[in-house]
């Protein structure tokens, strides 16, 4: 019983360390209390001052002013980065399937909201980021060349960009799961991995993280790793780009083939390759009366910019925008901008 309510103090705590570390400014005590309630966490405003004194006191938050609210500190968002790990166990896959069921993108009229993932650049190399990944943006490893730009303070999905960073938002694969969802096609994501290319094909996964079990956004790790070489695969067809791999009944074909070709009307052509009926597909088996697929991951095209050594956080499948607000490299370029 007693492990049990230190848990879920715990719990508290780290709701409040969360919501400190969403907002770009202080946050005071009311507005906390406010938003644990939308969470379904129930702690009374003097309650939820109670808990942040203690938080000052083993130096996770810090007093802004006696009106001013609470500033999470570097070891608060150390804190809550390593707290309840065992609940973030499979968490990647809970968030595709979240995602999956937000997706109202319709190729066709190219409309509707589509999922993104967010980076956020330092102010002054973000100019520099933006030539790199021009240099690559109608390449095969790119999942879409479609981004948006937003400055300090503004969000892109679900994240608010902080002080002294530009963001940019890229089109994350879960996109196809949602639109062939729609269609009556059940996508399953098996994992993601560093996948191997030689000769501009594809040959093998050499490394590989399950979605299921893991607390982390598999592409998240692999930039932060500096396990790409997405470079060296658009200049001599040979290195290592992000991809997932996932399986669709094997009936469903046709059916699936026809509306990634909408997709790729639409500028969106994360497809890399695709099997047949029970065809193992890159050195990966697929299950009976299954079909594997192989998607590139729309953070590549941040990695060539990790990669060129400019500093880069990235946030995968961060929520989502409105299709009609992306815009292509290529126009960024010929605007300037």
């Amino acid at each position: 019983m007693i492990g049990q309510e230190i848990r879920e103090v715990e719990r508290k705590v780290i709701s409040i360390l969360k919501i400190l570390s969403d907002s770009p400014e202080p946050v005071g005590a009311r507005l906390i209390a406010s938003r644990l309630k939308d969470c379904g966490v129930c702690l009374s405003e003097r309650g939820v001052r109670y808990h942040l004194l203690l938080l000052d006191e083993r130096g996770l938050t810090r007093n802004a002013g006696r009106r001013d609210g609470r500033l999470i500190t570097q070891s608060g968002l150390n804190e809550l980065h390593n707290a309840l790990v065992g609940d973030r166990v499979g968490s990647a896959m809970a968030r595709i399937e979240t995602l999956t069921y937000q997706i109202s993108f319709e190729p066709e009229e190219r409309v509707g909201n589509v999922p993104i993932n967010v980076s956020l650049f330092p102010e002054d190399k973000f100019t520099q980021a933006l030539e790199v990944m021009r240099n690559i943006y109608s390449s095969r490893p790119c999942f879409s060349d479609l981004v948006a730009i937003a400055g300090e303070g503004d969000k892109l999905g679900e994240v608010t960009v902080p002080k002294g960073k530009v963001g940019l938002a890229t089109i994350s694969g879960i996109v196809i799961s949602g639109i062939l969802l729609r269609s009556g096609i059940p996508l399953d994501f098996k994992f993601a991995g560093v996948l191997q290319i030689r000769n501009r094909e594809c040959v093998r996964f050499v490394d590989l993280i399950n979605y299921t079990g893991s607390s982390l956004d598999p592409s998240e790790v692999f930039i932060a790793s500096k396990m790409t070489s997405v470079s060296d695969v658009v200049r001599e067809g040979n290195g290592k780009i992000i991809a997932s791999f996932c399986e669709f009944p094997a009936l469903a074909l046709s059916k699936a083939e026809a509306v990634i070709r909408q997709l790729e009307t639409a500028g969106i052509t994360g497809l890399y390759k695709i099997g047949g009926d029970g065809e193992t597909v890159c050195e990966t088996p697929v299950g009976m009366s299954r079909v594997g697929m192989i998607l590139s991951d729309g953070l590549n095209l941040v990695a060539v910019a990790s990669e060129a050594g400019i500093e880069v956080k990235n946030h995968a499948m961060s929520g989502v925008i409105d299709f009609e607000k992306l815009r292509s490299l290529q126009d960024l370029q010929n605007t300037g901008k």
